[in-house]
């Protein structure tokens, strides 16, 4: 048992961690194109909160 008292379905934690990727792709690629300083950022935030969350809260195996 989990001291948290929450935890990531599996299906939803593939769908948050495919989205941070995503997200972190196209990070990439207006970080390369120097596009505009605000897609950088709604992009770099969207990724890190994605992976993060993924990453700190743990999945619900049972």
């Amino acid at each position: 048992m989990s001291i948290l008292p929450y935890s990531l379905p599996p299906v939803i934690a593939l769908v948050i961690f495919v989205i941070g990727v995503v997200a972190g792709v196209q990070y990439r690629r207006v970080w390369k194109a120097e596009g505009p300083r605000a897609q950088l950022w709604i992009f770099g935030v969207v990724a890190s909160v994605c992976l993060l969350t993924v990453a700190l809260i743990p999945l619900k195996l049972s």
